[in-house]
């Protein structure tokens, strides 16, 4: 079970509620008991980035990176955790994953290697559909064949592909779009 921090009321004490997928109950799944998903803080900032880098290294070993790793550390820090909506997953307080929203668009998602394929990914998808109040949409690059599949089984479509031109990397990518039910 997945559970998410869903704010700190007056007492101090975060609240917490469980992610259900589709409202449906929550079946025990002892690949993610364990996993918390909450807003991104300063301190988190390293780690991100560090999720960030080995993610894209392992995920797209042929696409070169327009920025070196202490600029996507500067990026993270400055940027991503103090002005766009970040959220982390923890496991045992380790950051692993972590996902970027803004209105209408799922910026970032990344899960740390060692964790992809236990559901940490499905759960921060999960958040965002819940959170959206608008169709959802994404750019991954079109190498990329185990995104697009991970996005087309939580409900994305595939709606525009591009020769790369307008990206940083230059690598041709493919725009995803969910639409609330």
């Amino acid at each position: 079970m997945i559970l998410v921090q869903c704010g700190l009321p007056a007492s101090g004490n975060p609240h917490w509620t469980k992610i259900t997928r589709h409202n449906r109950a929550v079946v025990p799944n002892p690949a993610t008991d364990g996993v918390l998903l909450r807003r991104a803080t300063a301190a988190d900032a390293g780690a991100v980035a560090e999720v960030w880098l080995a993610s894209f290294a392992d995920a797209l070993p042929t696409v070169t990176r327009a920025h070196d790793d202490d600029e996507v550390r500067g990026w993270v820090r400055d940027h991503l955790v103090p002005e766009v909506e970040t959220w982390v997953a923890t496991v045992q307080g380790e950051v692993v994953a972590l996902l970027a929203l803004a209105p209408g668009w799922i910026e970032q998602l990344f899960v740390a290697p060692g964790h992809q394929g236990a559901g940490i990914g499905s759960g921060l998808v999960e958040l965002a559909q819940q959170r959206a109040d608008r169709p959802l949409q994404l750019w991954t690059f079109q190498v990329n064949e185990r995104a697009r599949a991970f996005y087309r089984r939580h409900g994305f479509r595939e709606v525009e592909l591009t020769d790369g031109s307008a990206n940083e990397e230059r690598e041709p990518d493919v725009r995803l779009e969910w639409t609330p039910a």
